[in-house]
């Protein structure tokens, strides 16, 4: 929720709009009823989006002409590796680069560093010969990887800015390789601490994190505020908390 909220406030601050997408890509995983309640989740808390909800099950004709163009410039193949066999690899050796049609696609990288300057993480490198290699685009089970499908939409939909957690930071240099290879913008970025436990693990169900919905209003809030730094006193309002917020938001932007 905490990312939410400074997604949802660094849109507020610049005058722009908040997107919500739901990244509803692997069918076998999803809870019936999850996405509905994670949009309540986020009207319950004050948090209204600005366009209509993305689906991303229903962008597979986006996602596959995106990857028919990279297949016929040659910067796509089709890859029949099993889990079992790249084990014990930590990047993908290219063992079908070439091969033409195979049961999953990935991208042919290429090498050279993926660079950008993070809001909140400062400057960010990242080989892409050692520590990115050739990633799935479309998995061996049909579906479509995260990756192409968000580079695929931040591009339709004209996004400018992303707000996210840290755990994505490597995800966003397959990212901007991939933006590279299919010629679109690349968005600013800004990754944001995760909110921990004790333990030092993401919040989670996994890690048996209480329910945001059982949260008071104030309480929410009240952690939030502390996660981002915003030294503001939270309130039984979700509009009088975004309001306040927004303001402290728009004060710590750098001045231009």
């Amino acid at each position: 929720m905490a990312t939410a909220v400074a997604s949802y406030l660094d849109a507020r601050a610049a005058g722009g709009t908040w997107l919500v997408r739901m990244e509803d890509l692997d069918p076998p995983r999803e809870v019936p009823g999850a996405a509905d309640g994670i949009l309540r989740t986020l009207e319950q808390f004050g948090l209204m989006w600005d366009d209509e909800v993305r689906f991303q099950s229903r962008e597979s004709d986006r996602y596959q002409a995106a990857l028919d163009d990279l297949l016929q410039r040659g910067m796509a193949f089709g890859c029949n590796c099993t889990r079992a066999q790249l084990a014990d690899s930590t990047v993908y050796p290219g063992t079908c680069r070439g091969f033409g049609e195979g049961r999953a696609y990935r991208l042919l990288a290429g090498e050279g560093l993926a660079t950008w300057e993070d809001r909140a993480a400062g400057l960010q490198k990242f080989d892409i010969a050692s520590e990115i290699g050739d990633f799935v685009l479309r998995r061996a089970d049909g579906y479509w990887a995260y990756h192409l499908a968000v580079v695929v939409d931040d591009a339709d939909q004209g996004v400018t800015d992303v707000v996210r957690g840290a755990d994505l930071l490597d995800s966003t240099a397959r990212h901007l390789i991939l933006q590279r290879a299919l010629g679109v913008a690349s968005p600013s970025y800004m990754h944001l601490p995760l909110v921990v436990n004790d333990s030092g693990q993401k919040l989670s169900k996994q890690t048996l994190a209480p329910t945001i919905t059982d949260w008071p209003v104030r309480n929410l809030y009240r952690a939030v505020f502390a996660h981002l730094g915003l030294p503001l006193e939270a309130s039984d309002s979700p509009s009088d908390n975004l309001e306040q917020a927004t303001r402290a938001w728009a004060a710590s932007l750098p001045k231009e």
